[in-house]
């Protein structure tokens, strides 16, 4: 600057801002921690969202079928139980029969009747279990207090086959005669059904009972 006769220039240097300080100092903390926030965020691992797998409902097994243990008789085997089998009158068991005509197997069941070698073919009486002209399935019932109770047949002596829709009563140490001079065993002593239950034949071949056919 040009000098002025009669002034001297002031040696007094100029006088500084006193919050200068102050505001450096919090400018240098506000980058300290954005500076620590940013290193942090990115040096922190993310975990893995875990995604859990759906609920697995267990659904149970269908139960067995008990008719599959049961023997289905055929013209290639057409074996459906043993003689030793029967060696109780009155004793039973279940079996199936192909029908020849339609190929369906048909729920039968075979008897041991009171005398009568169990050698011989005449001392059972096989028949379906299927009704005829009906829906129901009829059942060989050996117990004689549910012929009293569920059939209201108080003349029980011994076993009968019953059908539980119409409570028919057949007896198997009965005969009654169909049209055309057919005899048939199973006769009706109870009920309106039209006739006594389809006969399955019956044959025996050494030890073994066979099922050759259904009527």
């Amino acid at each position: 600057m040009p000098q002025i006769p009669g002034l001297t220039p002031s040696s007094k240097p100029p006088r500084r801002n006193p919050l200068l300080p102050l505001i450096l100092g919090f400018t240098v903390v506000g980058v300290l921690i954005l500076l620590s926030s940013h290193w942090l965020t990115h040096s922190h691992t993310v975990e893995p969202v875990r995604v859990e797998p759906p609920a697995q409902i267990e659904v149970p097994p269908p139960p067995p079928d008990p008719s599959a243990s049961l023997p289905h008789a055929d013209e290639k085997n057409p074996a459906i139980a043993g003689i030793s089998d029967f060696a109780q009158p009155w004793s039973s068991a279940d079996f199936f029969i192909k029908n020849r005509l339609t190929g369906e197997n048909i729920p039968a069941t075979i008897i041991r009747l009171p005398g009568g070698s169990a050698a011989s073919a005449s001392a059972y009486w096989a028949f379906s279990r299927k009704a005829p002209y009906g829906s129901c399935q009829l059942e060989y019932v050996s117990n004689l207090d549910k012929l009293r109770t569920d059939y209201d047949y108080q003349a029980a002596k011994h076993p009968l086959v019953g059908n539980p829709c119409s409570r028919t009563l057949y007896d198997p140490l009965k005969t009654t005669s169909l049209t055309g001079n057919i005899w048939v065993r199973g006769g009706i002593v109870q009920g309106s059904d039209i006739r006594p239950p389809f006969g399955v034949e019956i044959k025996i071949q050494g030890k073994q009972i066979l099922a050759i056919r259904s009527e």
